[in-house]
């Protein structure tokens, strides 16, 4: 008898209550109590499924730390502050960014850091990295848990793990695509037999024209809108980092990730990551809606630089020699390159604020 597994309870799922949509699947992939990718396993690092830009250099983090105590000035400089990562991997971006505040000894007094995470495993490895800074920390499993107040929200490679609705396009209307079990007893992609009413009215214009057979994604923006409600009503800003588009567009960028590799999305549930690229348009809409002040977005590689990232390296540099100066050289090619081993045009910058903060650093 096989052992129980992500895979097992699909099936069982979809016996019970016939094919799923696709963004229950991808929650379960990612999130399932017992069998979740992200709920069993540390999987950043070269050891892992994937690198972030904060495993890439300590620049990173360093940068967004000094980014965030910019902007504390830029409201005032409150006293008590919530400092919130949105998804903090090994909590390596958040300890580089503290180390980088020390520089405002106001910023560092004046915060409570929150961290937003539901994985027993990454919150262990976090609080193994945080613990030695000995600032005052707290971890929440949803962003609603997060205490009223001014704050500063930092979501790198966040809003893409998010589960993403798909619809497929047929010659009446949009039909919602789901997971099934084909003939042959494979996991495969089906679609629900009734079309989703009403729904080219909630398109955008450019999508509504997509041709017969052209497939859209697109996330419940609560997450967005719950950030930029509290953003305007208490004071602050966000700050996502991640890859997709600026433009609302058809076409599937769901994907599956493990081992450094693209893997089949379909086998293995639970065993591979699962991402989808980021509508940055969308997001925009969501926070203006909430009267958000949007920021961008900008590619990576265009913030980065604005933030002084060639400085930084420079100033590294001249304490290291030899294959540690070159290994400074490849993380800012890295970071801020184009092409398919750079981050610096495929990842985006957002920022969205209280209305009183025009201009934030490194954003237009």
């Amino acid at each position: 008898m096989e052992p129980p597994s992500l895979d097992a309870e699909i099936r069982r799922r979809i016996a019970l209550a016939g094919p799923m949509p696709v963004r229950q699947f991808m929650t379960l992939c990612l999130t399932h109590p017992q069998y979740g990718y992200y709920m069993t396993r540390d999987p950043f690092g070269r050891g892992g499924d994937f690198i972030t830009a904060p495993e890439v250099s300590q620049m990173f983090g360093e940068l967004i730390g000094l980014w965030a105590a910019s902007v504390w000035r830029l409201m005032g400089e409150p006293e008590n502050i919530r400092f919130v990562e949105l998804g903090p991997g090994r909590g390596t971006l958040m300890h580089d960014a503290l180390r980088a505040a020390h520089v405002v000894p106001g910023f560092r007094r004046a915060l409570v850091v929150h961290l937003v995470e539901i994985s027993p495993a990454l919150r262990q490895r976090q609080r193994q990295m945080l613990d030695p800074l000995e600032m005052p920390m707290l971890w929440h499993n949803s962003f609603e848990e997060v205490p009223d107040g001014p704050l500063i929200v930092i979501a790198n490679e966040f809003f893409d793990a998010l589960p993403v609705h798909q619809a497929v396009r047929h010659l009446n209307g949009w039909y919602e695509r789901t997971v099934e079990i084909d003939g042959a007893g494979n996991l495969a992609f089906g679609v629900a037999p009734d079309r989703i009413p009403l729904f080219e009215q909630l398109l955008p214009q450019q999508v509504r024209d997509a041709p017969i057979g052209a497939l859209y994604e697109w996330r419940d923006d609560n997450v967005t809108l719950d950030i930029a409600r509290r953003v305007v009503r208490e004071g602050g800003a966000a700050l996502a980092i991640d890859y997709g588009h600026t433009e609302s567009a058809a076409g599937e960028t769901l994907q599956a990730v493990g081992a450094h590799a693209y893997a089949d999305t379909l086998k293995a549930p639970g065993a591979v990551d699962l991402t989808a690229h980021v509508d940055f348009r969308a997001m925009a809409l969501a926070a203006e809606s909430m009267g958000a002040r949007v920021h961008g977005p900008v590619d990576q590689a265009h913030f980065l630089n604005s933030l002084g990232m060639a400085q930084r390296a420079a100033t590294i540099k001249a304490h290291v020699t030899g294959d540690k100066a070159d290994a400074v050289d490849a993380a800012v090619a890295r970071l801020t390159g184009a092409g398919r081993t750079g981050m610096g045009t495929l990842f985006k910058v957002v920022a969205f604020s209280e209305p009183k903060l025009d201009r934030l650093p490194g954003l237009p």
